[in-house]
């Protein structure tokens, strides 16, 4: 089955920041982060990836890829 990957873990590695600085500089949830981390978040909210991409310095496309079914 075809899936979105939430690639947020591998942007703060790149930067080197934890989660509990990502929910400092972000203002988002601790649990949210940690789902976001882990990758198994249902759902995030607009302005939640705009806050990820100011302090990650990306684009939305960057934190996600899509995954297509290898039919």
């Amino acid at each position: 089955m075809a899936k979105v990957v939430i690639k947020v873990s591998e942007l703060m590695g790149r930067h080197r920041i934890n989660q509990r600085e990502l929910t400092a500089l972000t203002g988002i949830r601790p649990g949210t982060v940690s789902q976001l981390w882990h990758g198994t978040t249902k759902r995030i909210e607009i302005e939640q990836i705009g806050k990820l991409c100011q302090v990650l310095k990306c684009q939305p496309g960057d934190l996600f890829e899509y995954v297509p079914d290898e039919k």
